[in-house]
């Protein structure tokens, strides 16, 4: 645009001055992209939005509500509500306007802060992913023996979780690639098309560290588990090997959750990097960035309003109803085996139950990283929700 305006007359120079500003995505929508793709994005953006602010704010509130659920198991599961929630406060809720008016309006220093807080929060959520997995495997498997996860090792769990994050998306603040608008124009990235050197080593470095890292700490501690899980089941009768079979899908159901939110993100980041001239769609290269902040709306629903022990505190919050007498709760809780109510399936009950003492299963074997039976969980999600 600068060697055409050199070469020219005052009055092209002029027109050439007008054509880029409407190419400037925060001075005006991007002329070859007609407004009504830009409604579609505001409607499904507010969509998203409203419903992953209500889910994990209600995540929040009933677990500041219920004491029974302030456990340190239960720690990340709120770091994720609280991470997706801060998600969706910046990056949907702007998102929605930017895409109501069909272009970045808030100016550059804004694009720099939605950028960053976005993909802040978003990968805070992603490790709070891996983590999680690393917890149901510290406490079902028992790689360490006896010691048990307690409250201080959640917190650690956490900070880990907050400063590793920041570590690998603060960079681009300071030089080391930039955030920057999209090519929709509407929402602010890092700067995937550069084509320097140096920025592209960042893009590498953050695809390892905040994609492939936290995923192959999913593979890991979901396979020692479900493989431990085939094992103690071996031989048992049908009803006894339910909750495998329950847990297994419910595994899955993460692992493709997790791969459907950040899949895109990561093969487009990847592809852009390796290919900076790309010819793309705007409208196709807004998509990896819109499903992963689907994420936020999904999460809630995995692992925490398919957690048993949630759902019955939730039910008493708003009906009074869902207790268990005290009598069932006895019981259940002198009797470490597997009830009926403790055959839910769902992961997030089972990496509450916080293993016991007690002698392993015959067919496990004696090496401390072996893990114990589920005979010998508790199932604590049957006890009363108490204020």
């Amino acid at each position: 645009m600068d060697t055409l305006s050199l070469s020219v007359n005052a009055v092209s120079y002029t027109v050439a001055a007008e054509l880029a500003t409407t190419d400037d995505p925060f001075n005006g929508p991007i002329k070859n992209i007609a407004p009504w793709n830009f409604t579609i994005l505001a409607v499904l953006m507010f969509v998203v939005t409203i419903l992953s602010l209500s889910e994990n704010f209600l995540v929040m509130f009933v677990t500041f509500k219920f004491k029974q659920l302030r456990q340190p198991l239960n720690y990340i599961i709120v770091n994720l509500a609280i991470a997706d929630f801060l998600v969706s406060l910046t990056g949907g809720l702007i998102s929605f306007l930017t895409n109501a008016r069909g272009y970045f309006f808030l100016g550059k220093w804004a694009c720099v802060l939605e950028g960053f807080a976005v993909t802040f929060f978003g990968i805070v959520a992603l490790w709070s992913l891996a983590v999680l997995s690393f917890e149901r495997f510290f406490v079902i498997c028992r790689p360490l023996g006896n010691i048990r996860l307690q409250a201080k090792h959640a917190v650690l769990g956490l900070l880990f979780v907050w400063t590793f994050s920041f570590i690998w998306t603060f960079p681009p603040v300071l030089g080391w690639n930039r955030y920057t608008v999209s090519k929709i124009g509407t929402t602010c990235e890092p700067d995937w098309y550069t084509t320097n050197i140096i920025d592209h080593s960042y893009i590498i470095t953050f695809f390892t560290t905040c994609f492939i890292f936290p995923l192959g700490v999913i593979f890991f501690c979901y396979g020692k588990l479900l493989r431990k899980l085939r094992k103690v089941s071996h031989g048992r009768l049908a009803n006894a090997r339910k909750p495998e079979r329950q847990v297994t899908r419910m595994v899955v159901v993460m692992i493709v959750a997790f791969m459907v939110g950040w899949t895109p993100y990561a093969a487009f980041s990847i592809l852009v990097t390796a290919h900076p001239s790309i010819e793309l769609d705007p409208r196709l290269a807004s998509i990896p960035a819109f499903f992963s902040k689907t994420a936020a709306v999904y999460n809630p629903i995995i692992y925490v309003f398919m957690n048993k022990q949630f759902r019955k505190c939730l039910i008493q919050l708003f009906t009074g109803m869902g207790t268990i007498p005290d009598s069932n709760l006895n019981q259940t809780s002198e009797r470490p085996g597997i009830t009926a109510e403790s055959q839910t399936g769902e992961m997030s009950a089972i990496a509450a139950r916080i293993p016991v003492g007690g002698t392993a299963s015959p067919r496990s074997d004696d090496s401390p990283t072996d893990c114990g039976s589920f005979a010998q969980l508790p199932i604590p999600e049957n006890k009363v929700c108490p204020m």
